[in-house]
């Protein structure tokens, strides 16, 4: 009677170890079956990817107190930029500034250094760029399709 005892307490024990083993195994593949894919970040498209964007842009922008501003702006692959404005019914001699210019992380606008209480930042389109407000938003209302500079030649 102890041997069959003995043996049945073995035959226990090994079935609970067996039992819990392969309950282990099916967890750890279902855990494995259930893991979320890794994600790589895509490479998104934008205007500094996707858009012919050097070149000479040209429009006439809004003006407060004169009849418009001639502007021309010309941006290259080195990021430098040459502002060229005259101010209509105003002046005769155009203003001109050059500096370098800079991508926001987005890669849809371009910010103009060395430009201060004067907006400085285009939206960057196919054969466009439009002029964006002191805070960096584009400009709504009426007038809201003039901030648009024309790309020459495109």
């Amino acid at each position: 009677m102890k041997k069959q005892t003995i043996i049945l307490f073995a035959a226990a024990i090994t079935f609970c170890c067996s039992c819990n083993s392969s309950e282990q195994n099916n967890t750890a593949a279902a855990d494995t079956a259930f893991e979320p894919p890794k994600i790589v970040p895509a490479t998104a498209d934008n205007s500094r990817t996707s858009v012919d964007w050097p070149g000479t842009y040209k429009g006439t922008l809004p003006c407060a107190d004169c009849q418009g501003i001639e502007t021309t702006l010309t941006i290259d692959t080195a990021l430098n930029y040459t502002l060229t404005q005259l101010y209509l019914g105003k002046s005769t001699k155009p203003f001109e500034q050059k500096g370098s210019f800079s991508w926001n992380g987005a890669g849809g606008i371009i910010t103009l250094s060395g430009i201060s209480n004067a907006p400085s930042q285009y939206l960057v389109g196919e054969n466009v760029l439009v002029q964006l407000d002191l805070e960096g938003n584009r400009i709504s209302g009426e007038l809201a399709d003039k901030y648009r500079l024309q790309k020459l030649n495109p």
